[in-house]
């Protein structure tokens, strides 16, 4: 079993024909200079593509096949790749990036779309090549796609149960370390569950916004626009809304009925638990989406204070919260990977007698993201072996800083999007042997909606071949002394 995907049809029918000479369609070009971007400098997709469509004046319908090009191309880089690599008589790293980058956008509309016939894919993969400046490489990028288009379904991949690393390397679009992890932690049936799955795009998932409306009100003025929208399974204010429409465009997101944040993101709040009254410090806070899910909960006496290292970064928080018209969230500019100052309980309040300490605090540290790849594909790319164990010292750092402005009595959680140990329990477990006034809390001391991710120590592991969320990691700590 190859376990070829389904082609997702995304996209306009493209088989019109076109005057020689002319250039690719804007939507391909856009396409092929974010995935260029991507493997020149690491950029971020989201980022690098969302300023592309920006300063362009494409349609809906052209934007959507832009983004289906990088994220699908992205997704089944490596499946793409031990295609290619049948039909290029000499290794893929020894092509030039942008001709190789030319051939995976081309590949991914022939062997994934089927609605782009495939002369229209190889016709505008060479006027892509030729947009681009390598003209001299258009002979190679025409005879290797028709050859793709011709004979690429019969190529054959590493089977699971023979060859577990090549399988998921080669079918299922891993590099091999990830693959290695993976299999290690996982088993290789799991981990190819779990790569499987990574290569689907995720559902839209939006939370009700507390202050404006419920999760019932919402869904019910939400099911005309998204006719598969229902509750989520753990989450209390969550919505899945489906795979159509585009929520950040629509009037209730505008007007700050919801907040568009996967159903995991939102239980790491719930393993915060906030409560209306209470002081809380979210220590990486941008661009706000947990701060505005913490500030939803809490009452007129309750306050949040986020710190983020970057001030622009900042700004996203407060837009986030005029637009959920939220009050009690205050900013400040702040690198919590030194030891912290001592803090007010917000921005604009002294600092009171002794110092603070807040009752509960947030580090949702910045990490791989590998557990987000359905809706990050760069990511599995982007990351290196050697990236993960330094992480963990940012991770340990910021923790431990973090650890100092919590009263006894009060609760620390720490999450990451990541579902790799160095990064996630192995962090934990060094905070408690180093600081005795913390333990771990138990399952039984957490939020009951929490109980189908937790595991036996009370930490919280959201995979998304489980729980159909992105992969998160989350731990509740209690400062006894």
């Amino acid at each position: 079993m190859d376990e070829r995907p389904q082609r997702p049809g995304r996209g306009r029918p493209d088989g019109v024909a076109r005057r020689r000479g002319a250039g690719p369609t804007l939507a391909r070009l856009i396409a092929v200079r974010v995935l260029e971007r991507v493997e020149r400098v690491r950029a971020y997709s989201d980022i690098a593509l969302h300023h592309a469509l920006a300063q362009s004046n494409l349609s809906g319908q052209d934007r959507a096949l832009a983004t289906d090009l990088v994220y699908g191309t992205l997704r089944w880089r490596g499946r793409i790749d031990h295609v290619l690599s049948q039909f290029v008589e000499r290794k893929l790293a020894d092509l030039e990036s942008m001709v190789l980058t030319t051939l995976r956008l081309g590949a991914y509309q022939i062997l994934f779309s089927d609605r782009i016939p495939n002369i229209a894919a190889v016709d505008e993969a060479v006027r892509c090549a030729r947009a681009v400046g390598a003209d001299r490489a258009t002979g190679l990028v025409n005879a290797v796609l028709r050859r793709v288009a011709s004979d690429g379904g019969a190529v054959r991949f590493p089977l699971l149960e023979d060859e577990p690393v090549l399988h998921l390397q080669h079918a299922l679009s891993l590099p091999t370390w990830i693959a290695e992890r993976w299999i290690a932690d996982y088993g290789a049936e799991a981990a190819a569950n779990l790569a499987r799955i990574c290569n689907d795009p995720p559902p839209f998932t939006v939370r009700a916004n507390r202050q404006r409306t419920n999760r019932e009100t919402l869904l019910g003025s939400l099911l005309p626009d998204f006719p598969e929208a229902a509750p989520c399974r753990m989450a209390p204010d969550g919505l899945v809304l489906g795979h159509k429409g585009d929520p950040g465009r629509d009037a209730r997101f505008r007007d700050g009925d919801y907040t568009v944040q996967d159903e995991a993101s939102q239980l790491v709040v719930e393993m915060l638990d906030p409560q209306p009254s209470d002081r809380v410090l979210d220590v990486c806070a941008a661009p706000g989406t947990k701060t505005t899910a913490i500030a939803e909960r809490l009452g007129e006496d309750g306050s949040v204070l986020a710190l983020d290292r970057h001030a622009a970064r900042l700004n996203l928080v407060a837009r986030a919260a005029r637009r959920l018209g939220l009050r009690g969230i205050s900013t400040l500019q702040c690198d919590a990977n030194v030891p912290l100052p001592e803090l007010p309980f917000a921005a604009e309040q002294p600092i009171p007698k002794g110092g603070s300490r807040f009752d509960r605090v947030l580090v949702d540290a910045p990490c791989s993201g590998l557990g987000a790849m359905r809706r990050n594909p760069d990511a599995r790319w982007r990351v290196r072996p050697t990236d993960p164990a330094q992480l963990a010292e940012v991770q340990q750092s910021i923790l431990a800083n973090a650890a100092v402005t919590v009263r006894p009595g009060g609760v620390l959680v720490y999450s990451t999007c990541s579902v790799l140990r160095e990064e996630n329990e192995a962090v934990v477990e060094q905070l408690l042997a180093r600081n005795e006034d913390f333990r771990l809390a138990t399952s039984a001391e957490l939020p009951t909606a929490l109980a189908p991710a937790l595991d036996e120590s009370g930490y919280m592991r959201c995979h998304p071949h489980i729980h159909g969320t992105d992969g998160f990691f989350a731990a509740r700590l209690i400062r006894e002394t």
